[in-house]
């Protein structure tokens, strides 16, 4: 794509438990995120999307593989100061509004901890002005910073977590689901905040979502993950145009139709895991066509190979 590797992952294994107990989360898992871009994470509940972006901040540890930062690697032991630098330029809004706000903090504190511990040069008096900008840009008023996250909805609780985020003036976001909790009316209004934010600082975001059609809008490359496995990765319109993979098929099979008779007449497509056979012949991570990747055997690529050519409608 001619253009700088700001994230790379390479091999990522993420695993919960041990010995008999043990849950492979995400097995094997490889991609790269360019400078500026909006980097699509889709998959059903489980697939290991919010793992995945909760092992590149360091919250879940990685059991194999490696993560890079801008040429440096950031998972496992790093120093004090590699440390710092992620928490300065990487910073996530997570999925759950409920569970990720101390309720005991007011939302002055919640939101301006990280410029706490960062940018210890900040007066008081900055702070509090940083703090009541940022709410402003994320639609609630300054002066809420003087109450407790109890006294929000959903949706404002997640904006709290938008603008807590935002702060930093990261220059990597990972959005897990954030408006998902958001009314519709104020969807646009955080989406457009992201698309400003990320043109005007040249903001590089991994959007995680399972909702399609808002992916579709605003992410330039999109990968699919199943059950921890990375089954599809194109960009964003490539994906929608020509889906490769059964799973990538079932799943756009199910993005909402805006014509209510169109919608009606829809077909779904059911995905069966037990329609591969890997007991052989072994699956692949194959670029099939440029900056189109697959996963599966020989001889699914060769099916794969004649969709994108024409060979062949399925």
């Amino acid at each position: 794509m001619g253009k700088d590797v700001v994230l790379s992952v390479r091999d990522m294994e993420v695993t919960f438990g041990a010995r008999r107990k043990k849950f492979v989360a995400v097995n094997g898992v490889s991609f790269d995120v360019y400078q500026g871009e909006t980097f699509g994470l889709v998959g059903e509940s489980g697939s290991g999307k919010t793992t995945i972006g909760r092992a590149i901040i360091r919250v879940n540890p990685t059991s194999r593989g490696d993560v890079f930062f801008k040429g440096q690697r950031i998972n496992g032991r790093i120093s004090r100061e590699l440390d710092r630098k992620v928490i300065s330029e990487i910073q996530m809004v997570f999925q759950d509004p409920m569970a990720s706000l101390n309720d005991r903090a007011k939302v002055d504190y919640i939101v301006s901890e990280g410029l706490r511990n960062i940018n210890k040069s900040l007066s008081a008096k900055e702070r509090r002005a940083k703090v009541g900008q940022m709410l402003s840009e994320v639609g609630l008023l300054p002066e809420f910073a003087s109450r407790f996250p109890h006294e929000f909805s959903g949706g404002q609780r997640q904006r709290i977590g938008i603008a807590r985020a935002l702060i930093m003036e990261p220059s990597f976001i990972i959005a897990d689901e954030p408006i998902s909790a958001l009314d519709v009316s104020i969807r646009a209004q955080v989406l457009n905040h992201l698309s400003k934010l990320q043109k005007e600082r040249n903001l590089t975001t991994i959007f995680i979502s399972h909702d399609l059609a808002v992916v579709r809008f605003i992410t330039d490359r999109i990968a699919v993950l199943h059950k921890g496995v990375l089954v599809e990765l194109a960009e964003t319109e490539t994906l929608f145009n020509n889906p490769l993979h059964p799973y990538t098929r079932a799943l756009l099979s199910a993005v909402p139709l805006p014509n209510p008779i169109k919608e009606k007449q829809k077909v779904l497509t059911i995905y069966n895991p037990l329609q591969h056979d890997y007991s052989t012949d072994k699956p692949m991570w194959v670029e099939i066509e440029p900056n189109h990747f697959v996963h599966g055997n020989a001889a699914e690529l060769e099916k794969y190979r004649a969709i994108t050519d024409g060979k062949c409608s399925d």
